[in-house]
């Protein structure tokens, strides 16, 4: 009995110290699979691949499961199955059957919301990245292309968002839905065409949404989300821009890491450019897409305010994340409050949730259609209903006259025999040439 004792006794403090495994879920994305390990204290862990058959190893030296993990519901395109057991050293080893050899990416997050402790472990395909440039899209071929935007709907998978207050809605469903619809209404504009950063239930990293919309070639970026407070009286949308300071943080982080970087900044690499002309180029393509940033979304907070209560009296500034891609004009819309009872129900409401996608939709096409980037079938419709000719106005200049048309100053110039702006007056007839 004394030996049983000193034997419990030795193996106790082991076994309370021992991390428990309380559950697994997964999440499936485009380009990956993510598996989230419930755990109740931090735990170490290590994970490797074997080949012949394709598996993923996790061994956590110091865990144990708590009750049975679902193991069945562990299955995807990139997954077979999952298996665990207690190795002779007391290690738990968890296997993944994988369906062909992937790239591991493992982490640990701290507790966050409703959520613990999490082990994560991210699977992404070795050869993805050769498999999506294969072949070119019609849209590549065409010689107009469309006004392309990029809709992010925000959280999503592990981060759910605010929660409402009265039915418990969680944000990253009802961004996605709203998402959705926007995506069907921009799709409907003639000429547009929206793209989605997340089609489903699953996590995005910020800078990854980013990526996304530079991949896609995104002309504007908007973000979808909805808001909360402690009061749960406060209600109303509202549109955020990237602020000076964020845009200031970026360019730094930007123009430091340019040569390992193989982003690129309007179309430009900076990894070959020294400081000066790097911190210029970059400078020129921020302000251009803040301005850009500013007028699309005065065009949709228009909208906003004709469909309800908007909480700010005008456009806020902020340094999000997700609003700090240099080269691409971009805005985050908070669509209400979802902690506010009336808002979160309107929220949750499929006819509601239309109707806002229907405004948004509409200030961007008439941002676009009064502004489209060249090269666009926009562009090409908007040069066809211009007037040919100008009639010079009281304080007007060529470089003005230029701007308005988005021709070039040069060539208005030699269109209208003109070397310099002494040479014009008020009510002379210019020739606005084509482009």
């Amino acid at each position: 009995m004394k030996r049983l004792l000193s034997i419990l006794l030795f193996i106790m403090p082991s076994i309370l110290l021992a991390a428990q495994i309380e559950g697994v879920r997964l999440w499936t994305a485009p380009d990956h699979t993510r598996l989230v390990f419930d755990i109740d204290k931090v735990v170490e862990h290590r994970v490797f691949s074997l080949s012949s058959p394709d598996r993923l190893v996790i061994d956590l030296p110091k865990a144990r499961v708590k009750g049975r993990l679902a193991t069945d519901r562990i299955s995807d395109q990139h997954i077979n199955g999952l298996r665990y057991a207690v190795r002779k050293d007391g290690t738990l080893r968890v296997v993944l059957d994988l369906k062909r050899a992937m790239k591991p990416k493992s982490f640990l997050l701290q507790p966050s919301g409703s959520y613990g402790h999490r082990l994560v472990v991210d699977l992404y395909e070795k050869d993805a990245g050769g498999q999506r440039k294969a072949a070119k899209s019609e849209r590549d071929i065409r010689k107009w292309r469309d006004v392309v935007v990029a809709v992010d709907a925000g959280h999503g998978g592990e981060d759910p968002g605010a929660q409402g207050s009265v039915h418990h809605a969680r944000e990253k469903v009802i961004t996605l839905q709203i998402a959705r619809r926007l995506k069907r209404a921009i799709d409907a504009q003639p000429g547009m065409r929206a793209v989605l950063t997340r089609k489903g239930d699953y996590y995005v990293g910020l800078r990854k949404r980013m990526k996304l919309a530079r991949k896609y070639k995104a002309d504007l970026f908007v973000s979808i989300h909805a808001d909360a407070f402690r009061d749960k009286r406060v209600r109303g949308s509202s549109i955020y821009v990237l602020s000076r300071r964020g845009a200031s943080s970026e360019a730094a982080r930007w123009l430091a890491a340019r040569e390992n970087a193989a982003d690129l900044v309007g179309g430009v690499s900076l990894d070959d450019k020294d400081d000066m002309l790097a911190s210029v180029l970059l400078d020129l393509s921020q302000s251009a897409a803040q301005e850009a940033s500013l007028a699309a979304a005065q065009k949709v907070y228009r909208n906003l305010g004709r469909l309800g209560k908007v909480h700010a009296r005008r456009i806020q500034r902020a340094g999000f994340m997700v609003l700090k891609s240099p080269d691409i004009p971009s805005m985050l819309i908070e669509t209400g409050f979802i902690s506010n009872p009336t808002e979160e129900a309107n929220l949750s409401n499929p006819a509601y949730q239309k109707k806002l996608a229907r405004a948004i939709a509409k200030g961007v096409a008439r941002y676009f259609n009064e502004a489209p980037p060249p090269g666009t079938l926009l562009a090409k419709q908007e040069r066809e209903r211009r007037p040919r000719e100008h009639v010079i106005a009281r304080g007007e200049t060529l470089s003005v006259i230029a701007q308005r048309y988005r021709v070039d100053l040069t060539q208005l110039r030699h269109a209208n025999r003109i070397r310099n702006d002494r040479r014009i007056r008020v009510g002379q007839v210019l020739r606005i040439p084509e482009t």
